[in-house]
Order: structure tokens, then C-alpha cells, then sequence
């Protein structure tokens, strides 16, 4: 498995409610672990209806999106700088260090804004764009998606 598959496992699995995934192959072993609460009593053991109920769910986040669709507008001016993988949120390396970024901070392309620790590995983030950071969308140590804004930055 490369990087990119196991990424796309990690999102099914953050996804579709299970809470365990184990997988293994003649020299490759991995187990996906999320620390959702069981609000579906083993929602596993029907698989295809497990399948069908983010399906079927995929509209319902749609209709935040459209609540969030003008305030966008508001923001199109800013680029956004979004999580590459799920896992856990950090703005500093350590809770006794300051935050890589702040509001107002300059930022230039490979800067390291913040840190994604994803299966016991902490791994740099860095920006893909030179501006200031104008808002902080996520709160430290806060779950994040694949793909899901953590910055807005204003080009320079």
C-alpha cells in the first residue's frame, strides 16, 4: 500500500463509522483505530447498509456547506490553506512552545504553519502559499478531515 491508499482507507474508515479497521498482507500489516464513542451498537456487521448510510448522509452535509456558501463570498479573497490528512491538529510542537503561526503573521511557501499528528507521527505542514494568516478555522489539539480548512491566508 502506498501513502495516498492509506489515506484514502483512513478517510473510509473516519467515514462509514466503524471503529476499528485491521488489514494484512504478506509483509505489510496496518490497523486503523478512531476514537469515535459507539453511537450505532456494531454498525459492522451489516456492511452494505454501513456503505449505503454515508451515501445516503452525503446530502445532509451539503446543506451546511450551502449555509457557509455566502460567507465564503465574504472570504474569496483569502486563500485557504487545508489539511492533506485526517488526524489531530497542532499549532505548536509542544504545549509549552508558541504557535508556529498567528493572525497577522506573514507566512512564505514552506513555512511550517502547524503540525497533523496522523498514526503516532507528527508531520510538518507547511504553507502552499505566501500572504498573512487572517483567521485560524481550527482549535488546537481538534480533530481535522482530509482536505478540511485549517487557515486563511490573504496573498501578498
Amino acid at each position: 500500500m502506498d501513502i495516498k491508499q492509506i489515506q484514502e482507507l483512513i478517510k473510509f474508515v473516519s467515514r462509514s463509522g466503524v471503529n476499528e479497521v485491521a488489514i494484512e498482507q504478506k509483509d505489510f500489516k496496518i490497523t486503523i483505530k478512531t476514537n469515535q464513542t459507539p453511537t450505532v451498537v456494531h454498525a459492522t456487521v451489516p456492511a452494505p447498509v454501513a456503505t449505503a448510510i454515508p451515501a445516503a448522509a452525503a446530502p445532509q452535509p451539503v446543506s451546511p456547506t450551502e449555509t457557509q456558501v455566502p460567507a465564503a463570498d465574504d472570504t474569496s479573497k483569502y486563500i485557504t490553506i487545508k489539511s492533506p490528512m485526517i488526524g489531530t491538529f497542532y499549532r505548536s510542537s509542544t504545549p509549552d512552545k508558541p504557535s508556529f503561526v498567528n493572525v497577522g503573521d506573514e507566512v512564505s511557501t514552506g513555512k511550517v504553519v502547524c503540525i497533523i499528528e496522523a498514526m503516532k507521527l507528527f508531520n510538518e505542514i507547511e504553507s502552499e502559499v505566501s500572504g498573512r494568516i487572517v483567521k485560524v478555522l481550527v482549535d488546537n489539539a481538534s480533530p481535522v478531515e482530509y482536505d478540511q480548512p485549517l487557515f486563511l491566508v490573504e496573498p501578498i
